[in-house]
């Protein structure tokens, strides 16, 4: 189970609505070992793609430096879908390479009729995905 704050839902849903219709995509670290996502880190989807997202490599590169110097962990990989389901595609299973993240995706068309975006987390470990319940907590 993903246990994430309504501030931190908020900020990923806001960077994807701000980048429609490109996808959106981030981090969110959080000290090692803790599974509690703090820290919310938006990235430039170097691909600017309505249908894929890339992180930069110099950008990925100085994210881990950062995280490595503050003893964190990436907790959250996000990421937004603008025209499917909140679900991982191919590409997203096959680039899901830190088994101890949760995968947050976001969509921002509404697929299913239950509103405006979807919100859905998953954990994919050798390319198996697991969808997660998300519990949504105002503080730790």
């Amino acid at each position: 189970m993903l246990t994430i704050t309504q501030a931190l839902v908020d900020q990923i849903v806001a960077h994807a609505r701000k980048d429609h219709p490109d996808e959106a995509c981030g981090v969110v670290a959080g000290p090692a070992g803790s599974d509690r996502p703090e820290r919310f880190i938006p990235m430039l989807n170097a691909a600017m793609s309505p249908t894929f997202y890339e992180f930069d490599s110099g950008d990925l590169l100085r994210l881990y430096r950062d995280m490595d110097d503050r003893d964190e962990e990436p907790v959250v990989i996000y990421h937004s879908h603008t025209a499917t389901e909140a679900y991982p595609s191919r590409t997203d299973i096959s680039y899901a390479n830190e088994p101890g993240a949760h995968y947050v995706l976001v969509s921002t068309a509404d697929t299913d009729g239950a509103g405006e975006f979807q919100f859905r987390s998953y954990r994919i470990v050798e390319g198996q995905v697991t969808e997660e319940d998300v519990r949504i907590v105002e503080t730790y």
